[in-house]
């Protein structure tokens, strides 16, 4: 037995939380009865389940696609405003897929796209803290104070942003190039940080997602995910891979940082001297 939404996106329907929608919206019915409510549980053996009057079988061959996403296409898909969307670049792939998450319409870099609903619910719930690369350039005073405060976390929305990991890694026409690790998914949150810190966005490229890497993947291509790369992905929840690092994590001086520093000094303190 299995949860409505969730059969609904292993077989590819939509993504876990699209399927929640569908299902309010009542478009989907099991035996013949529709369901608008959350929970329902089916028999994948028995049960008939369909989606807008069609039976739906969980029998599509899951597909794991990394996406080299151009600026200019929407990350749906499909839009009412007649824009293009990333799904014109994966035409050429016959299995029903979507995009994992989000990249912004003027944002380039790494999108995953899938079919496995529960792979997708992995990367995007909050609670397991998917690491997100991207690479800056922009314009303003990018000094170590500016550094420190993005570190440390801003104010951006009324809400101060987690702690992140940000590295000065060249200069470009625009300025200054900046690569910066963030954990959280809010809207356009990399360019309101730098915002907060009086800093322009020029432009942005996603480069590493839940441990993959871009690599040297041209710009408007995709790829396959590797049989290891999709194993890494699928243990996420189990091991709880992926989280955000606390290595390189900004020291701002809450008291729980400086237990753990104190604790990890006592522990080389005691360990000085001993025989082996």
């Amino acid at each position: 037995m299995v949860r409505l939404q969730k059969y609904l996106a292993d077989a590819g329907v939509a993504s876990r939380r699209a399927s929640e929608k569908l299902i309010a919206e009542g478009r989907v019915s099991v035996n013949g009865e529709t369901v608008r409510e959350m929970g329902v549980q089916v028999d994948e053996n028995y049960d008939i389940v369909e989606f807008d009057g069609e039976v739906v079988r969980n029998t599509t061959k899951k597909e794991y696609i990394m996406l080299n996403k151009p600026v200019g296409f929407i990350t749906t898909v499909s839009d009412d405003k007649d824009r293009p969307t990333v799904m014109e670049l994966v035409s050429d792939i016959s299995t029903r897929i979507y995009p994992v998450g989000r990249l912004d319409y003027d944002t380039e870099g790494l999108l995953l796209l899938t079919n496995d609903g529960d792979l997708t619910y992995r990367i995007t719930h909050p609670k397991h803290d998917i690491e997100k690369t991207y690479v800056a350039e922009v314009t303003g005073d990018i000094s170590m104070d500016t550094i420190t405060q993005l570190r440390r976390g801003v104010e951006v929305d009324g809400v101060k942003t987690s702690p992140a990991q940000v590295e000065v890694v060249g200069a470009t026409q625009y300025g200054t190039k900046v690569e910066i690790t963030i954990h959280e998914g809010r809207n356009r949150q990399v360019r309101k940080m730098f915002e907060a810190v009086g800093c322009i966005v020029k432009k942005l490229r996603r480069t590493r997602e839940a441990g993959l890497n871009l690599g040297h993947l041209p710009l408007g291509k995709w790829r396959k995910l590797s049989e290891s790369e999709i194993n890494m992905l699928k243990k996420i929840d189990i091991e709880g891979s992926n989280k955000k690092s606390r290595k390189g994590r900004a020291f701002d001086g809450t008291k729980k940082q400086f237990k753990a520093h104190s604790r990890n000094s006592n522990r080389k303190n005691n360990t000085t001297g001993r025989k082996r």
